[in-house]
């Protein structure tokens, strides 16, 4: 069986190389994945490829087989499916996701993969880490039927959060953002759109996933009276000012945050990372959610892509790169 491989790893703070690879010998416990897919998370990434991650955050930032450290060396990513090509019986040949760094192949604990359903494209599971994120701010958030709730921030967070929302009985959702090309994403998840300046007010319910402190505080306009914000983004070196004058006590509104890495236990006992993963891969079989690729690359490119991600001179959601097996 093939043991070498290819990583993406980030040099330093803005360049990114490929580096060969040579795997161990699977354990007993453990699988060899050949990768057929993996994701760019465009936020979260690319605050890594600028060297934006705090220094009190390096810990927490940590993804689960990242190596290396921030800025760099580091090869980091968490968006990956491929084929498993040796381990045990029960997952041979089949297609897994793993929260593994854009590599061609690797070797990781069985228990770290799970099964994509057979109704859900290889190309469309590369989603789902970010789903998983949505499914976890949805339990924090905890809409009701009939609610009226906004999302601000049309990226692949955001647009995730709204494509779940577009499922519940009686909501009335819209998304909110100021480029204008979202609209033909809100159209496909079936919720209305709106600029910021635009948007309806009243809301039960915002969920904020712009990563801008305008969002932040428009989400806050857009408020009814006890009405909540849940906070997505995430800000990385930068800090944000918040409008808690004015009406914000008389109105008695709330903002809270929703945790990305780990499932509140308030907010749904007994549920840990298994459980929310299995129900994101469940909920990629809605092709709607298709919508939300709007790119695609080989491997061998991504040392050049990464750049014009993190520059938005590539515009994207989620940029998927596609992997040929040399073998």
């Amino acid at each position: 069986m093939n043991r070498s491989a290819r990583a993406f790893w980030l040099r330093s703070p803005g360049h990114g190389e490929l580096r060969d690879v040579t795997l161990p010998r699977p354990a007993a416990d453990e699988v060899l994945v050949r990768t057929l897919y993996s994701g760019v998370s465009r936020g979260t990434e690319t605050l890594v490829f600028r060297g934006g991650v705090p220094g009190n955050q390096h810990a927490s930032m940590r993804a689960p087989f990242q190596e290396g450290d921030f800025p760099g060396p580091v090869k980091y990513g968490y968006l990956n499916v491929g084929v498993v090509e040796e381990g045990p019986e029960e997952l041979a040949g089949r297609t897994v996701f793993c929260l593994y760094p854009h590599q061609s192949r690797y070797v990781v604990p069985a228990s770290a993969v799970t099964v994509v359903p057979e109704r859900v494209p290889a190309g469309r599971a590369v989603l789902a880490g970010t789903v998983e994120t949505a499914v976890n701010a949805l339990w924090d958030a905890a809409p009701l039927v009939g609610d009226r709730i906004t999302v601000i921030g049309g990226g692949m967070i955001g647009c995730s959060v709204t494509a779940l929302l577009a499922r519940f009985p009686g909501v009335r959702v819209q998304l909110v953002d100021a480029d204008p090309d979202r609209a033909r994403t809100a159209e496909a998840l079936g919720v209305d759109f709106a600029a910021p300046a635009d948007a309806l007010g009243d809301r039960d319910l915002v969920v904020h996933a712009s990563a801008t402190e305008a969002g932040l505080a428009r989400a806050l306009e857009l408020l009814a009276p006890e009405g909540t914000v849940v906070e997505l983004s995430w800000y990385g070196d930068r800090s944000v000012s918040l409008p808690l004058g004015e009406a914000f006590h008389s109105r008695r509104l709330t903002v809270r945050s929703s945790q990305v890495g780990t499932v509140s236990p308030a907010a749904r006992p007994g549920r840990g990372y298994a459980d929310r993963m299995a129900l994101a891969l469940d909920l990629l079989a809605d092709p709607a959610l298709d919508a939300l690729v709007t790119g695609e690359s080989a491997f061998e490119e991504l040392p050049s892509v990464l750049p014009g991600l993190a520059s938005g001179t590539i515009p994207a959601l989620c940029h998927r790169i596609r992997y040929t097996d040399p073998a």
